[in-house]
């Protein structure tokens, strides 16, 4: 039986009981509840033959002092270090150049619907010359700003069918706190109550 030294004993991820893995941690808690070696090792993917992710990880955040430097790193400052090859450290600086610019976005304004009349402003024009039934949604959030516009379904020249499922599942996921439902009538001909 061989037994390694002390100073080459690395635990492999594969070694790691799966509920402490890091992605499977984010899939369970999300990704706020990750601290930043895990989050630095589901970026990093891999470790070495010598050391694993999390140990990679780890010494990543010694070498910049924590995530306040890495966000300055270079290219040739991360390929220094052993286990980051030049793929590695483009990702990662892929990944701070998104938060930066996720960091520097600002909130979009959004159209206010206060009456009947706004909601047929909003869709009106590009609703005006459908040769088809469209039938849209306005999805709102509590301050009644359109937080998405979608058509849920398109029909023929008099018709159009939808089931209720289709437009609180878009609700759902936008978390909406209102619905407003239209379609057109390329036809021409109105329907009694429509």
């Amino acid at each position: 039986m061989r037994i390694k030294p002390l100073n080459q004993t690395s635990i492999m991820i594969k070694d790691v009981p799966m509920q402490d893995r890091p992605r499977e941690r984010l899939i369970e808690l999300g990704a706020s509840q990750l601290s930043n070696q895990e989050l630095l090792s589901i970026l990093l993917g891999s470790g070495t033959k010598r050391e694993s992710v999390m140990e990679l990880s780890n010494r990543l955040l010694v070498h910049f002092e924590g995530i306040m430097l890495l966000k300055d790193a270079t290219v040739e400052e991360l390929t220094a270090i052993r286990g980051i090859g030049t793929a590695k450290a483009v990702l990662l600086l892929a990944a701070i150049e998104m938060g930066k610019r996720m960091q520097k976005m600002k909130p979009v304004e959004r159209y206010m619907i206060r009456s009947p009349e706004d909601g047929a402003d909003f869709i009106m024009e590009e609703m005006r010359d459908l040769k088809q039934e469209h039938f849209i949604c306005l999805f709102l959030n509590t301050k009644n700003q359109v937080l998405h516009r979608q058509t849920i379904f398109i029909g023929s020249l008099n018709a159009s069918i939808v089931h209720p499922r289709e437009v609180y599942r878009e609700a759902v996921k936008r978390s909406a706190a209102s619905i407003i439902c239209a379609h057109n009538h390329p036809s021409g001909v109105r329907l009694q109550g429509a």
